[in-house]
């Protein structure tokens, strides 16, 4: 796995985008809810962005640049490639199933946390800022189920139709399930209906239907062990593959209406991993800062 990082201009994507770009700023956005103010105020600083979309805004900035020839490195960062037999089989294995070569999303959200505490105090600023942009996709990355899950690429390799659309199952997984949730997305603007998602999910969250499992959510956040971390993280979205996502294996989905039956049963699966996803997201940020801020009054005494 390469770990050297870069500076690199986001550069437009072909294709759909992890969780979509939707899925994406709306994690952002329900982090930026849930952080402690100690944690706005470190990442506005090292992101330069003072305003309420400073996660938000990064949130697809690793997707912008794997495609370039700077970050083509990071291609498989995205995902962590399950070797299982949906849906009689579902378990990820981080051994077996991450690149030994080029890595997975749990060795780079290892690898990025680390260059964000940096406790070797060599890294410049601008790099810490690469790598907390990282860590803020990854963590959303790995909570989308296919993202987790090597049959057909994850779903690339499946065609469906979704209201009459023809896509692949990672677009429906990605994109199109999201946006039918919220009543549909604007192309070139999601942020307002990611924010005002985010703001629903937070009052859930906070008061609503996730208000007594939020506290279980936390349970495998481990600062001294990253890898552990995200594969419970992963584990957790790989098992919806055999109960939701392939109920019945890929050859019976293959060419399927998925935007009536198959809709309602994973429209709930998508809005509380992207829930989890946002809240765990900020506990990670706030562990991250916490130990930054332990660090810097250690060298002051």
């Amino acid at each position: 796995m390469k770990l050297s990082t870069f500076a690199v201009t986001a550069a437009a994507v072909p294709g759909a985008l992890a969780w979509g770009g939707f899925g994406h700023i709306t994690v952002g956005y329900l982090a930026s809810n849930f952080v402690s103010p100690a944690t706005t105020t470190y990442l506005q600083a090292l992101l330069r962005n003072d305003t309420g979309d400073y996660l938000a805004g990064v949130s697809t900035w690793a997707d912008s640049i794997r495609y370039t020839k700077w970050g083509r490195f990071t291609s498989d960062f995205h995902f962590i490639d399950a070797k299982d037999d949906p849906p009689q089989y579902c378990g990820v294995d981080f051994e077996r199933d991450c690149k030994k070569d080029r890595g997975c999303v749990v060795s780079a959200l290892h690898n990025y946390t680390t260059r964000m505490l940096d406790v070797a105090g060599e890294l410049p600023p601008w790099e810490r800022a690469i790598a907390a942009k990282f860590v803020v996709h990854f963590v959303g990355d790995i909570h989308q189920p296919l993202h987790t899950e090597n049959v057909a690429r994850g779903g690339n390799g499946i065609p469906v139709l979704f209201d009459g659309r023809r896509f692949n199952l990672h677009h429906v997984w990605d994109t199109s399930i999201a946006e039918k949730l919220v009543g549909g997305v604007r192309r070139r603007g999601p942020y307002p209906e990611a924010k005002r998602w985010a703001d629903e999910l937070t009052r859930e969250i906070n008061d609503g239907k996730y208000a007594t499992d939020r506290i279980d959510w936390l349970r495998s956040a481990n600062l001294s062990d990253p890898v552990a971390t995200a594969m419970a993280w992963a584990s957790e979205a790989n098992a919806h593959v055999c109960t939701v996502v392939l109920p019945e294996g890929p050859n019976a989905i293959r060419g399927q209406e998925l935007g009536a039956e198959y809709y309602e049963a994973a429209a709930p699966v998508i809005e509380v991993q992207v829930a989890r996803a946002g809240y765990r997201l900020a506990a990670w940020l706030d562990l991250i800062v916490s130990s930054l801020k332990t660090e810097s009054l250690s060298e002051d005494l």
